[in-house]
């Protein structure tokens, strides 16, 4: 069914309770991912599928089960959310951040990396102080287009902020801001973290270009630079040495 709402084919009919889409949430929300990412590109595909649901009131049952009394109930509404990306689900999962069971805490993180968009990132990046940097840089690279992660990149945020930033650069892969990441790395007015933070970017991007850089920095007096430096300069070696086979 949800093959045929990505398609486009009319008379789609979702027989199907809210209850029991929560009740396999894991499940139902793989399917939907699948179909999705089997979809033609851009955002009809989703928008037919979002339909689908809507048409039979089960996206208002779920953004109900957002704020359900049981927190299983929470964490299945939110992957499926996410799965859907339902942007009118946003606000309320920027509630669950604050949700004082940590299954729905990391459920909601998650389910705004997957539904994306402006206000999803904005939502992350107001809890940077409640979420493991790591998780968020996560679903930073998932949520953000490559113009939101520049905008991003361009605003005065906190050291803690900008570190999740950085290493969702690195996860992007993207070649062109490797000259950026290594003129962080390189420079010591900087904070360590941040430092750090640029190299294991530069190491998860393996450009050839920021070799000799991070063999420079590999004789740092900073320690944790160079532990850093060092095990980027190794991966990006390694990718150069394999794409050479």
């Amino acid at each position: 069914m949800l093959t045929a709402a990505a398609a486009g084919q009319p008379q789609v009919v979702l027989d199907v309770k809210a209850s029991e889409l929560l009740g396999d949430a894991g499940s139902v929300a793989v399917a939907i991912r699948g179909v999705l990412s089997r979809a033609r590109p851009g955002l009809t595909s989703q928008w037919r599928v979002t339909q689908a649901f809507t048409r039979f009131g089960l996206d208002h049952e779920l953004l109900d089960s957002l704020a359900h009394a049981d927190p299983e109930i929470r964490v299945a509404g939110a992957r499926l959310c996410g799965a859907l990306r339902l942007t009118d689900a946003v606000p309320w999962l920027g509630d669950l951040l604050d949700d004082p069971d940590p299954r729905v805490r990391d459920a909601a993180v998650r389910a705004l990396g997957k539904t994306g968009g402006r206000r999803a990132v904005d939502t992350l990046m107001s809890a940077v102080d409640r979420i493991p940097p790591g998780r968020l840089a996560i679903e930073l690279y998932h949520a953000a287009s490559d113009f939101e992660l520049e905008s991003l990149l361009r605003q005065p945020v906190s050291p803690q902020a900008e570190v999740p930033i950085i290493m969702a650069c690195g996860l992007s892969g993207d070649v062109l801001r490797a000259p950026w990441l290594v003129g962080m790395a390189q420079d010591r007015d900087l904070e360590s973290r941040l430092r750090v933070a640029a190299c294991r970017a530069l190491a998860m991007i393996r450009h050839p270009a920021a070799a000799d850089a991070l063999r420079t920095l590999a004789t740092e007096a900073d320690p944790d630079v160079k532990r850093a430096a060092v095990r980027a300069r190794r991966r990006v070696n390694s990718a150069l040495k394999w794409r050479l086979a």
